[in-house]
């Protein structure tokens, strides 16, 4: 008997594809004798299945897993919902990359077969919190699994900011934006931005600027459990965004203090027997498929 014996589904919606992997997934699913509740807002991408529904929030009191169809977007969302909890997250990729819902719809019976049988592997991977204050007061905050970034919003123009470590100013900026990212996020916007691609099981963050107004400004990797402030500077006709995942929108004003610090919430996530970083990178990222020489094992 799987350890698995309620699954919740969550799926991207305004896709036939996706609404096409979740019917299949429900069929397979049945013919396991596996309790299956559907995210209420998915409903409406597959309005012609018996499966109950329930509301996003209460799948993580409900559901002893999740599985998302969607892209990588689908998941880093699910993910701010099941932060803290004990429920794992598995992602079917309906997307374009996959670096984080990485099981591909022609393997839904295999690879998700193998998980309720037990064999996979289980990781987790921190988020960061963000918190927007003004004048003291907080006015807005969010998690990220991904990367928090700074950016002109709707204008595309240079905007000032500071930036803070540990308490330790570390220069003015003028530029497009700033990116903060985790591990998981290195494969994201900070790699268009020229970060590092970083293991995700470092506890590191990495600062990528984006378009400075110098020469000299390069991304930094600190520690995990820095805490980084920014001050956002004066600007003229610009109210910049601070974006969680590119999901989550905070309106900052001139003066506002934006805090990013570890969250004491977790994600777990769950692969498939065999899943490698380094072969995802190769995939994803059309790095060299094979090696160029052949060593002799010992």
């Amino acid at each position: 008997m799987s350890e698995f014996s309620c699954i919740g589904l969550i799926g991207r919606l305004g896709s036939d594809a996706v609404a096409y992997s979740l019917k299949r997934l429900v069929a397979y699913l049945n013919t396991r004798n596996i309790n299956v509740l559907l995210d209420s807002e998915t409903g409406a991408v597959v309005p012609d299945t018996s499966v109950t529904r329930v509301r996003r929030e209460q799948l993580p009191s409900l559901c002893d897993l999740v599985i998302v169809v969607g892209g990588d977007g689908s998941l880093l969302g699910t993910a701010r919902l099941m932060a803290g909890t004990d429920v794992p997250l598995l992602g079917i990729n309906r997307g374009r990359l996959g670096f984080l819902t990485d099981i591909s719809p022609d393997d839904i019976e295999v690879k998700v077969g193998e998980v309720l049988d037990g064999a996979y592997e289980a990781e987790e991977r921190f988020l960061v919190q963000t918190t927007v204050r003004r004048h003291g007061k907080v006015v807005g905050q969010s998690l990220a699994l991904n990367d928090v970034v700074l950016h002109p919003g709707q204008f595309i123009r240079m905007i000032d900011f500071e930036l803070h470590i540990d308490g330790n100013f570390v220069y003015q900026q003028s530029s497009d934006g700033l990116i903060i990212s985790t591990p998981t996020g290195s494969t994201a916007y900070a790699l268009s931005g020229g970060g590092p691609i970083m293991h995700p099981s470092l506890d590191a963050l990495v600062v990528v600027p984006m378009n400075p107004h110098t020469l000299s400004s390069r991304p930094i990797v600190v520690s995990g459990n820095s805490d980084i402030r920014l001050v956002v500077g004066e600007q003229r006709d610009v109210h910049p965004h601070v974006t969680c995942d590119g999901q989550a929108h905070i309106v900052t004003q001139t003066g506002d203090e934006v805090q990013i610090a570890k969250s004491p919430n977790r994600l777990k996530l769950v692969h498939p027997t065999g899943h490698r970083f380094y072969e995802v990178c190769r995939s994803k990222l059309g790095w060299a498929s094979r090696a160029a020489f052949q060593h002799e094992e010992t």
